[in-house]
């Protein structure tokens, strides 16, 4: 896990993990982290042997053990003799992460935080992470581990030095975010938004509110609760957290009575300038990253790391070092044939809520000489029987902004592509690998390309690829 804490003792002693795991140790050992793929463990690790559906860690506790795992923990011994390194023997290995996740909440005195939503929990659980970097020790989610493994895995991670605990929260259906809000017992619950997103999974999106709201099950007594106020669902949301722990509501957002309000997002090449008002006082600063709906996150990060204690100042000069996070934003400069382009990375995912996003985004970038902005959509995912209708809906947002062609991938994209006028048409493909030529062929000098897609339509091939000719080009 990335995080800002200089340990004071091991995260994990054998001793420790038995008496958490109830299980049975074979020799003595002192774990600095933990993870579940031998292929990334660092040195000092635990290694959990997970069983899945199509692939059983128990299959690399060899490699591990031989490698940099310190111990691992499984459901029965290596079936070789030549095993080496001590083991915990437990009966169910997804049972005891579980039950070391209990037990690192159980001991720590941090402050816990847990962020829900459809869209941008990663990119809030990073900006609270460097709004309270400053003012003690944070240890949060690593990438968007947030699902039924992602997030006790994560919270088995938290040390005990921590004064901060930061974890990400998702679902696919009802009743995930439950478990793991009792789990991690947070003294903050932030929910970002609650938009059309995972409608395959649910069949309306008052559905979807309703599961965002189960991060509220496992709230801390006299607990906080943190709302987007330009939310539909915010009157019903507050209602169910008051219903629950919560002693306050914290509300954000663009709205006059938005006590997070974000007043201003002045873009420029760099990023932008925020102006806002939290808590009733002013404050101005920059943000690295691109699109008002950062500047609109960032106000409720602010808010949430002054509650939880950090200094507004702190919490704005923290906020001023976050970077575009990987496939969510990333700006690089590119070769194309008759120079450099611009190219913007939101390969990682996609819905309708984020793919407006970053078209209006890609809008407020200033134009070079004769350069263009393109689009190039893949298809957004999970959308279940709507998702026809809502990939046509997106040609709206596209003809509001000043775009000057789009490019699509996949059979969903397709129907957008029909919906454009013919000059703003460039090509459809109905894969990735079927647009990396016509890319390299088409975009110019100056141009500004943005490449956004449902982690499942494969839109990152284009980006490796728009990206192999760099040779060295430096990476905003």
């Amino acid at each position: 896990m990335n995080n800002s804490i200089q340990k004071e003792t091991a995260l994990w002693s054998s001793e420790q993990a038995t008496i958490a795991t109830s299980g049975v140790a074979h020799g003595k050992w002192k774990a600095d982290g933990i993870s579940i793929d031998s292929r990334n463990l660092l040195p000092g690790d635990l290694f959990v042997a997970l069983k899945g559906p199509n692939h059983d860690g128990h299959d690399h506790v060899l490699e591990a053990l031989s490698g940099d795992a310190v111990a691992a923990m499984v459901e029965h011994a290596p079936k070789s003799s030549d095993a080496v390194g001590p083991l915990l023997i437990v009966p169910s290995s997804i049972r005891a992460l579980y039950n070391l996740a209990e037990s690192a909440r159980a001991r720590s005195t941090a402050g816990i935080i847990a962020v829900t939503g459809s869209v941008g929990k990663t990119g809030m659980k990073e900006l609270i992470y460097r709004a309270l970097s400053s003012v003690g020790s944070v240890c949060r989610s690593s990438g968007n581990l947030n699902n039924q493994i992602g997030a006790p895995l994560s919270l088995a991670r938290l040390p005990v030095e921590a004064k901060f605990g930061i974890f990400e929260l998702g679902m696919n259906h009802p009743g995930e975010i439950a478990s793991l809000s009792n789990l991690t017992r947070p003294h903050i619950a932030v929910i970002t938004n609650v938009e059309a997103v995972h409608t395959e999974y649910f069949k309306h999106t008052d559905a979807v509110a309703k599961a965002k709201a189960e991060i509220f099950e496992g709230l801390e007594a006299g607990g906080t609760t943190i709302l987007n106020l330009d939310n539909k669902y915010f009157d019903y949301l507050s209602d169910l957290a008051q219903k629950k722990n919560a002693k306050k509501i914290i509300s954000f957002g663009k709205h006059e009575k938005a006590q997070a309000r974000l007043l201003k997002w002045l873009p420029d090449k760099q990023g932008g300038l925020v102006e806002a008002k939290i808590f009733g006082m002013n404050c101005k600063y920059r943000l690295q990253l691109r699109g008002e709906h950062w500047a609109l996150n960032s106000v409720a990060a602010i808010a949430t790391a002054v509650t939880a204690g950090a200094p507004l100042t702190a919490a704005t000069a923290g906020i001023s070092l976050q970077k575009p996070i990987s496939g969510r934003g990333n700006i690089y400069r590119c070769n194309c044939l008759n120079g450099e382009f611009t190219l913007i990375d939101e390969s990682y995912n996609a819905s309708p809520v984020s793919m407006k996003a970053a078209i209006q985004a890609l809008n407020e970038i200033e134009l070079k000489g004769k350069g263009k902005r393109i689009a190039v959509l893949g298809d957004m995912l999970e959308l279940g029987s709507k998702a026809s209708e809502l990939h046509a809906a997106l040609s709206t947002e596209i003809l509001r902004n000043d775009i000057s062609s789009v490019f699509t991938v996949g059979s969903l994209m397709a129907i957008l592509y029909s919906e454009l006028p013919k000059i703003l048409q460039g090509y459809h493909a109905s894969c990735s690998l079927e647009m990396i030529r016509v890319l390299q062929e088409t975009i110019d000098e100056n141009d500004v390309v943005l490449i956004k897609g449902s982690n499942g339509s494969k839109m990152k091939v284009l980006v490796d690829a728009l990206l192999e000719p760099l040779s060295g080009n430096g990476v905003n």
